[in-house]
């Protein structure tokens, strides 16, 4: 981006949103439906969604390439209402056990003190110093930011990091407890232990302050404890619907549109970007970014160059989604579940395995189990180097190893493999630091705005409830332009 004498611009937009993920179409749909401000969303690749990749064969498969389900937040479900989708969406029964694999059998993770008692997962000293550090009995803190590593062996304990976070971070981060940072990837978990003395005490005061705060709106679907949420055809129906909508309002969202240069001319940002047809020239008021990082980095290297150097230091591993399926007596267990993690030091390479067709209905044909394998991540860097044939093979292992039937013959039907090059931005030391930088630097360019996940949490619920926070700013800066 780099600075131009004012020229003579008609008809600006009052946004321009750039990226049609999550993130981007949570703003667009605030600013445009809700504000009814002049909206363009400009989408590089050839659909919207980002990484919400719901696929359906023809074979009776249907499958999820990126995000699996989400946790039903009232933001979500409320976005999900508006744009027509209360009668599709489809919850996961909250009762479903989570497994955790461990000494070759399947440990149903604990969902309530008695069952935390028997499980076998901790032995008796991890539970006791496990409950200890609940309870508030814990070292104190380092000097300096402390790693997510750090900071539960500290209050929890090593063996209930080991079999229990680490997994966790392996989920959903496909990360490096050692490098994450406690405070930026779980920030919720530290305020309760820096601002309620205790993990247990702080969980139940602000279990306390959400049922007192909790709206009562009755258009929203009523979700119980627990539950993870889908759509019938699969995540995509919620970008894709939210997209309809503002099209059908008159929003523009271009697809295969990809932005090269961003200027600012007085008041006024000047967007040059490759289109199907032809260069095109976008003029607004206010851009919003909401590109993946290392995207951004690269648009702002010139007008911005300590925030495009903060965005280039955010990291993003390498993990595959390998999606297999297999006939249902192949299993060695019942398979009634939402699945399983697995610590690294079980000498299995698969970092999670999601049961996808025990979870939601209709996402496979009668007789058969579908699953959504996690594998790469920041301790796997030689994903990478494998072809998608080795990839399955290494997946197929692994499975023997953990869910199938140790005598089994069967080979695994291939679903789809898609490797994700830069997959989950992770949350290391230093994030929040690197964020600040970004935001001061924003700050000397008015209009200007960042919102995607590596900001404030990677759920789809935590980017659209950024993405609300972010649509408010720039409503308050475009009223006070008049």
């Amino acid at each position: 981006m780099t600075s131009a004498q004012p020229t003579e611009v008609n008809q600006p937009l009052d946004v321009l949103v750039v990226g049609a993920g999550i993130s981007g179409l949570a703003i667009a749909h605030e600013l445009a439906i809700a504000k009814n401000y002049r909206v363009l969303v400009a989408e590089a690749q050839d659909r919207v969604g980002g990484a919400i990749t719901s696929n359906r064969n023809d074979e009776g498969y249907l499958w999820e390439e990126g995000p699996n389900s989400f946790q039903p937040a009232p933001e979500l479900l409320r976005l999900a209402v508006q744009v027509g989708l209360k009668d599709e969406l489809v919850l996961a029964d909250g009762k479903l056990p989570r497994f955790v694999f461990l000494n070759g059998k399947l440990n149903a993770l604990p969902m309530s003190p008695p069952t935390a008692i028997a499980s076998k997962i901790l032995t008796w000293g991890g539970k006791i110093r496990l409950a200890l550090g609940a309870l508030g009995f814990a070292r104190p803190a380092m000097s300096g930011e402390e790693s997510v590593d750090q900071f539960f062996s500290r209050l929890l304990g090593k063996q209930a990091v080991e079999r229990l976070v680490a997994p966790f971070i392996s989920g959903v981060y496909a990360g490096d407890p050692k490098r994450l940072s406690a405070r930026a990837a779980f920030s919720k978990i530290f305020r309760l232990e820096n601002g309620y003395g205790g993990l247990l005490a702080g969980a139940l005061l602000t279990a306390k302050e959400r049922k007192a705060q909790k709206l009562n709106d009755p258009n929203i679907p009523k979700v119980k404890s627990g539950e993870l949420g889908s759509f019938r055809q699969g995540i995509k129906m919620l970008p894709e619907a939210i997209a309809t909508k503002l099209r059908d309002q008159g929003t523009a969202v271009k697809q295969q549109w990809t932005l090269r240069s961003l200027e600012k001319q007085g008041d006024i940002y000047i967007s040059q970007f490759d289109t199907p047809t032809g260069a095109e020239t976008i003029t607004s008021r206010s851009v919003v970014l909401t590109t993946p990082a290392y995207v951004s980095a690269k648009l702002l290297q010139d007008y911005l160059p300590a925030a495009s150097q903060a965005l280039s230091e955010i990291f993003y591993p390498t993990v595959a989604c390998v999606v297999l399926a297999y006939p249902k007596s192949e299993f060695a267990y019942d398979m009634k579940g939402f699945g399983n993690l697995i610590p690294r030091t079980q000498g299995v390479r698969t970092l999670g395995t999601i049961w996808s067709s025990s979870l939601f209905a209709g996402r496979a044909p009668d007789g058969w189990q579908l699953l959504l394998n996690f594998i790469g991540g920041t301790l796997d860097p030689a994903l990478a180097k494998l072809s998608e044939a080795e990839i399955v093979q290494a997946v197929h292992q692994d499975l023997k190893k953990t869910i199938l039937r140790p005598d089994t013959k069967a080979e695994p039907k291939a679903i789809a493999v898609h490797v994700w090059d830069k997959a989950i931005p992770q949350y290391e030391i230093g994030h929040l630091e690197r964020l600040a930088t970004i935001e001061a630097e924003l700050q000397k360019s008015q209009g200007l705005y960042v919102s995607a996940n590596f900001i404030g949490g990677v759920s789809l619920g935590d980017c659209i409830k950024r993405g609300l926070q972010e649509a408010s700013k720039i409503d308050v800066f475009l009223s006070s332009q008049g």
